[in-house]
């Protein structure tokens, strides 16, 4: 894979800032004694983008997104956001952002109803909005509960919802998945995607590759300090291994049958199934049918996991 390239092609010239960006970045750099938290960092995210930031704990992914939100200073490099530089802190700019963060403070001997409601005030945002995104994170029913009983995935939807309630127009959201059971992270889906179909812009870390994948127009993958790969999913993963891998039942197929297959790189044995990888799918299904059928067996392609996995060399987590 060409990761320089990706993103070299997908980085602003110095000096630019390309139409209608939300948020510009160039050669941003942030120092904690002889650690580059963040290394010469340059890009940009349009308005209306779902833009997602990747990468092993300690890649300094948020360093560079507490920068972007004007919570921290660079030492080098400039920042806009919104047309306003966020350092020294802008208050023309805090009603326009909205922060989720994972440690998120909370008025915990209010009822989730009156938090938000609070929150809501502080951005003279309307009494109405509470009802309404209440209702879009999906914790109505749990409005009149003091903040302090909320179950911890209770308290996740309560936190996305105190960055939502004033209808910002450029929304960073910290791993908001966390915490989140499978139905109500698939419902949160569908809460950023009427977001960024309402024409917000999204700012978003996650260790959901999947989910990465699934919502993200872009993402830029972080190691080290540096963006080493940004463009969209499906180039990042066409650009990746053109390999294919077959997932066959080992009480159906031997590892020494599957080696002995033409067109199969490499077989190896995983739990209760053997994986065969190969450039050419089509003849190695054949065989594979002809020696134990294709009942049970699986395709696999690459995905943004392997990209990620490519470039970092550890899993996300």
């Amino acid at each position: 894979m060409t990761t320089k390239e990706n993103a070299v092609n997908t980085t602003p010239a110095k000096g630019t800032q390309p139409p209608e960006a939300a948020a510009v970045l160039d050669d941003v750099r942030k120092t904690y004694g002889g650690v580059r938290a963040v290394d010469g960092v340059s890009l940009a995210v349009r308005r209306g983008e779902f833009f997602g930031l990747l990468g092993p704990n300690g890649a300094g992914k948020t360093t560079l997104v507490e920068i972007m939100e004007g919570l921290r200073k660079a030492d080098s490099g400039t920042v806009t956001i919104l047309g306003h530089h966020p350092w020294p802190r802008d208050v023309r700019l805090l009603p326009r952002l909205g922060v989720q963060t994972q440690a998120s403070a909370f008025f915990v001997r209010l009822t989730a109803r009156e938090h938000l409601a609070t929150v809501a005030a502080l951005y003279d945002a309307p009494r109405r909005s509470v009802e309404r995104t209440l209702a879009m994170v999906g914790l109505t029913e749990h409005g009149a509960q003091r903040v302090e009983d909320l179950s911890g995935g209770q308290r996740q939807r309560l936190a996305i919802a105190s960055a939502l309630v004033h209808e910002p127009e450029l929304i960073f959201l910290d791993e908001p998945t966390a915490a989140l059971d499978p139905q109500a992270r698939r419902a949160l889906w569908q809460v950023l995607r009427d977001l960024k179909s309402a024409g917000r812009t999204i700012v978003y870390t996650t260790h959901h590759l999947d989910e990465a994948e699934e919502l993200c127009d872009r993402v830029g993958i972080m190691v080290n300090g540096r963006i080493t790969a940004l463009d969209t999913p499906g180039r990042l993963v066409a650009a990746g291994s053109p390999m294919t891998r077959l997932l066959v039942p080992a009480d159906r197929l031997t590892l020494d049958q599957a080696q002995a297959i033409p067109g199969v790189q490499q077989a190896t044995l995983e739990g209760d199934t053997v994986v065969l990888e190969t450039l050419d799918s089509g003849p190695v299904l054949s065989a594979v049918d002809a020696i134990a059928g294709l009942q049970g067996v699986r395709t696999r392609t690459a995905t943004l996991e392997d990209v990620y996995l490519e470039l970092t060399g550890t899993p996300q987590g």
